[in-house]
């Protein structure tokens, strides 16, 4: 009697062990413990009789036997996943769990205004946003896309930009300005009081300006350093210093006069946020339909969020 076929699920857990090199990253793509996914493998191994992962303390690798059914597994895993988002399409309801990583300044701008719209359009799609100021591997991590600065998307994936160029500002309390005067270059903030700003890899942030070609990062002097923008907000609406915040978080304060801004001849708008995925082909029914309610929608209603109190974000993005 032939053995019985594995369980599809055993089969994409071992798939992604065997591309992803980690246990730990399978799970994180499919959704599950690292102790299914190992679990998983084991079933497979037992009902073959021949080990297709091979492992140690420092690495998983998969078998000659392995990367022989992962070469044979692959096109029949990828045409399974397009049958599937086929026929979801042509019912015309998406439906499933759409996973967006990024960092917490485009959650706070980009993702904040429209995601409940997203979804009250969308009643069949849950929406996950995971806020991570460092850089992923979107698939590693299981999601759909990712959502980074234009310069920061890896150069293999699929990317189309969402919003326009984002700007940034240098911004502090009025009575600071009517204490030290406004600075009539850069190079004048270092005789200023600062907010700084630390990136989550531990570098500081130099406040970068650009002027009729001249371009200048600045590590600017100070003895407050956060890093996260909506302290830096808070601290410079209480005079602690100049910040250097997106126009965008700054605009409700300096329309309401909370705040004034100076240098703007050196802070021209820069570049833009970006939504990335590996493939077309490989895109969820739930990310072509946020894609497609998107270029509908998204960008009216981005513009009327940001014309609101925004919050705060990070200064710049890995």
């Amino acid at each position: 009697m032939p053995p019985s076929l594995p369980d599809l699920r055993q089969l994409r857990a071992f798939a992604a062990v065997a591309e992803l090199r980690s246990y730990r990253r399978a799970a994180a793509r499919l959704g599950v413990t690292p102790s299914a996914v190992s679990q998983s493998v084991r079933a497979l191994e037992a009902a073959l009789g021949q080990p297709l992962v091979q492992r140690t303390t420092r690495s998983v690798a998969a078998s000659a036997a392995g990367l022989q059914l992962l070469a044979r597994l692959r096109p029949h895993l990828d045409g399974l996943d397009a049958a599937w988002n086929d026929v979801q399409d042509a019912s015309g309801t998406p439906a499933g769990t759409l996973r967006l990583n990024m960092p917490r300044s485009a959650a706070r701008l980009v993702m904040a205004p429209v995601m409940s719209a997203f979804l009250a359009a969308h009643p069949r799609i849950a929406l996950e946003v995971r806020s991570q100021d460092d850089a992923v591997d979107i698939v590693a991590a299981g999601c759909d896309a990712g959502i980074r600065f234009e310069e920061s998307v890896p150069r293999d994936m699929v990317a189309w930009p969402l919003g326009g160029p984002q700007r940034f500002v240098v911004a502090g309390a009025p009575a600071l300005r009517a204490a030290l005067g406004e600075p009539a270059g850069p190079w004048d903030l270092l005789d200023h009081p600062c907010i700084r700003q630390r990136f989550p890899q531990g570098e500081l942030y130099r406040w970068e300006f650009a002027r009729n070609g001249e371009r200048l990062a600045l590590d600017v002097p100070g003895r407050l350093t956060v890093d996260d923008q909506p302290l830096a907000l808070q601290a410079a609406l209480d005079g602690a210093g100049w910040a250097y915040l997106y126009q965008a978080v700054a605009a409700p304060h300096l329309r309401a006069g909370r705040l004034v801004a100076v240098l703007d001849a050196w802070c021209p708008a820069g570049t833009g946020f970006q939504l990335y995925y590996p493939g077309r082909r490989q895109a969820s029914p739930a990310l072509r339909a946020f894609i497609a309610w998107w270029r509908a929608h998204g960008e009216a209603l981005l513009a009327v969020g940001q014309d609101g109190d925004a919050r705060g974000a990070a200064p710049v993005d890995g």
